[in-house]
């Protein structure tokens, strides 16, 4: 697996094109409106999550902050960090499937680690989380609603031990459900992108076969799922190995 390129935090505000804290914005409701303003006009998935873990530093004074997605029948993945040692601490628990952040994952629970050096849940875990300088942990899930899929999680790290208070855990909760929202829509928008670009390779690939074989439009799109089946290869594929060769697949 390869991993996000860790965000620095921000040295220019007026510049960035991430959310940043201006000091006159005194209400949590300023903050939270403008991250909702950053992520809507984010351009995508890799976009939002960048905009949350930069903003989280600052909203919640945290060390570190990274964001880990949900993928369907295959390990999360690990869009965006502010540090290294955030991913080194996600992929232990993905190697091992084991940990808080798997925890949250799958139970959608907001789980806090006070201290690394005496919590006793996962031991060989946390050796490991306090032997890289990190002392407190608070993983949110991100999920939009009732039983609707966990989207990812959010992890919060400091190097202080307690590092995290009831106010830090109120205020990650509100930055999860607004993230949850954003990210699910910038997916579904992803997804209905790569179904309208599908869906005009295989128009042009079914137009290249009607041409050459004089066929009509069902039998081009037979010809094409033929291939598509019998090579194993998805239908998309086909349809753009074709319009670049001018060749089906063997």
């Amino acid at each position: 697996m390869t991993h996000a390129t860790p965000i620095p935090p921000p040295t220019d505000p007026v510049d960035s094109s991430l959310p940043t804290l201006d000091p006159a914005e005194t209400t949590q409701a300023d903050v939270f409106a403008r991250l909702a303003v950053e992520m809507h006009q984010a351009d995508g998935v890799e976009e939002t999550v960048e905009a949350v873990v930069r903003f989280a530093l600052q909203a919640l004074d945290c060390s570190y902050a990274g964001v880990a997605l949900n993928t369907r029948g295959r390990q999360p993945e690990i869009p965006a960090v502010t540090d290294p040692v955030v991913a080194e601490i996600f992929q232990v628990q993905l190697d091992k499937h084991d940990g808080p952040l798997i925890a949250s994952l799958r139970d959608r629970s907001m789980l806090l680690i006070r201290d690394t050096t005496t919590d006793k849940r996962w031991p060989e875990w946390a050796a490991k989380v306090a032997s890289l300088g990190v002392r407190s942990v608070l993983d949110v899930p991100l999920h939009v609603r009732g039983d609707s899929p966990t989207v990812g999680v959010l992890g919060l790290y400091s190097r202080v031990p307690n590092g995290f208070s009831a106010d830090d855990e109120a205020i990650a909760d509100i930055l999860a459900r607004h993230v949850s929202v954003a990210l699910a829509t910038a997916r579904r928008e992803e997804s209905l992108a790569a179904a309208v670009d599908a869906r005009k390779l295989v128009g042009q690939a079914m137009g290249i076969l009607m041409e050459r074989f004089d066929v009509d439009s069902d039998r081009a799109f037979e010809i094409l799922k033929r291939y598509s089946q019998t090579t194993n290869t998805k239908l998309r594929d086909v349809a753009e190995v074709l319009i670049a060769t001018r060749k089906l697949p063997r």
